[in-house]
């Protein structure tokens, strides 16, 4: 079991280094990865030699956390591909890989002399008066005043470049660290290459379709043994193999619905995007989730919150009923040194606000504050669906909350607010231990996230009241029922 969580947790480190600092830094990837993953390896190699009912002490799980975390930090910065504007600075990077996640060297003609009349031209006086247009190898950036509001310039500029460009170029609308708007020209590298050859195939309807089969059969095999069934009898009697079927439909439906939400709203913007595409394990829990990529930058605030929200939403609605139903049907059995947050055969409610108020609903007085419970396989799966939910709410960089975040207050807020999170995280894991390992993981998950193309818009009220409704589902999730409460629902 232990070589299979260390394999997990490698391939979930390598996916998340390899996806968020990738484009920003060339240190190479697997020396990142490796510092990720000294501490985990530290605690293995304790745990094969001493064995599991030894701890390791305090501070063989401090000290490797802490110089690993120092150690990652210099090796980022030390390969870093930082522009010397520091205005710009952690900005322009993220504006690259939101046009394209995957950096080609695609021939673009550049701004020439001649035409920078033209460029100046784009920008009248009585919109956003133009002081300074700076050259870049990657970008040209033009500061000035803003002297009407945000949605109005950027519409205004954008149709007068690709009047005077086509569609040479797309158009970024950011807000620099001295609370300036300023626009920033990239090559357009999707419109070149689709010039240049047939342009790549988007989905692949198949792939996706055979994903979804080799997770529905990896998600029963573990859906059998949270049944309580013994693989081996499956040869014997293959029925017993479709006692998995209701945590494996369970919980790639609340997935499934998560990514949908994501994908649907994509499609709505007209951001091109994939299908969903499971990952399937045959181990842990039958599934590493599933995920889309979206090919297009997102057009603007607005549409980076609905983007971001939609697949939260949409899962945990899909989440409360399953979960109610299967805690309806679990099994009320007395507290004990076993009980805890992640033992779904004795699991301790009080762990989270939101799992104690369900769980009372769900068994009313059967359960007491000396209660725990014994999960149905469909409520283990709902269980795993407000987690992933809590997860992705996080408001850290390029997760759904980040995205959030980002865009409510803004890049430079959504920083500080992801700073403070991973902070939070890390003190509430002092108290509850399960949360130790995603604090660790958050810690190096960059805060900046990639900017819409018109950044500095803001959202409605009806947004920014669903955002902190996000926020608030996110705090019932991960915090523990305050005792007095507990009482009160004799819980």
């Amino acid at each position: 079991m232990t070589f299979w969580f260390l394999l997990l947790l490698g391939i979930a480190t390598y996916l998340m280094v390899q996806r968020s600092v990738a484009n920003i830094t060339k240190t190479p990837i697997w020396l990142l990865w490796l510092v990720l993953m000294t501490p985990a390896l530290v605690l293995t190699g304790w745990t094969l030699i001493y064995g599991v009912k030894q701890p390791p002490p305090p501070s063989l799980i401090f000290w490797p956390s802490i110089v690993c975390l120092m150690l990652y930090w210099v090796l980022f910065q030390w390969g870093r591909q930082t522009p010397k504007d520091t205005q710009t600075a952690t900005q322009t990077p993220a504006s690259q890989s939101a046009i394209n996640p995957t950096v080609e060297s695609v021939p673009v003609r550049p701004i020439e002399p001649t035409e920078e009349t033209q460029l100046r031209n784009c920008f009248p006086w009585s919109i956003y008066y133009v002081q300074n247009i700076e050259y870049r190898p990657q970008a040209v950036i033009c500061r000035g005043q803003l002297r009407t509001s945000p949605t109005q310039a950027y519409q205004q500029i954008r149709d007068n470049i690709e009047a005077q460009f086509g569609d040479r170029f797309l158009l970024i609308f950011q807000e620099g660290f001295n609370g300036k708007p300023f626009f920033v020209l990239v090559p357009n590298t999707q419109a070149a290459k689709a010039r240049n050859k047939q342009s790549e195939q988007l989905t692949r309807p198949g792939l996706a379709l055979l994903l979804l089969a080799a997770t529905l059969i990896t998600t029963t095999l573990v859906g059998v043994k949270i049944a309580g069934v013994n693989l081996t009898q499956v040869q014997t009697n293959p029925r017993i193999f479709f006692q998995g079927l209701p945590y494996a439909l369970a919980l790639m439906t609340i997935l499934g619905i998560h990514e949908m939400g994501h994908y649907l709203t994509a499609r709505f913007y007209k951001i091109r995007s994939t299908l969903p595409y499971f990952i399937p394990i045959p181990f842990f829990l039958g599934t590493f989730g599933a995920f889309i990529q979206m090919k297009s930058p997102i057009p603007n605030r607005k549409a980076l919150f609905d983007v971001g929200i939609a697949g939260p939403l949409a899962g945990f609605i899909a989440t409360l009923p399953l979960i109610i139903w299967g805690l309806a049907h679990s099994d009320v059995v007395p507290l004990t040194d076993r009980t805890g947050l992640l033992n779904p055969d004795a699991l301790n409610p009080q762990y989270s606000i939101l799992v104690s108020l369900l769980a009372k609903l769900a068994l009313g007085s059967a359960l007491t504050a000396k209660s725990a419970i014994d999960l149905h396989p469909v409520a283990v799966a709902g269980f795993l669906g407000l987690i992933v939910t809590a997860l992705n709410l996080m408001p850290v960089g390029q997760l759904d909350g980040g995205h959030i975040v980002h865009a409510m207050f803004g890049q430079r807020t959504a920083m500080f607010i992801g700073q403070i999170a991973r902070l939070l995280l890390l003190l509430l894991s002092l108290v509850q231990s399960e949360f130790f390992v995603w604090a660790i993981i958050l810690l190096f998950i960059p805060l900046v996230d990639e900017p819409a193309l018109n950044d500095v818009t803001e959202l409605d009220t009806k947004r920014d009241i669903l955002g902190l409704l996000a926020i608030a589902l996110l705090i019932i999730i991960v915090l523990p029922m305050p005792q007095a409460i507990a009482n009160l629902l004799q819980i």
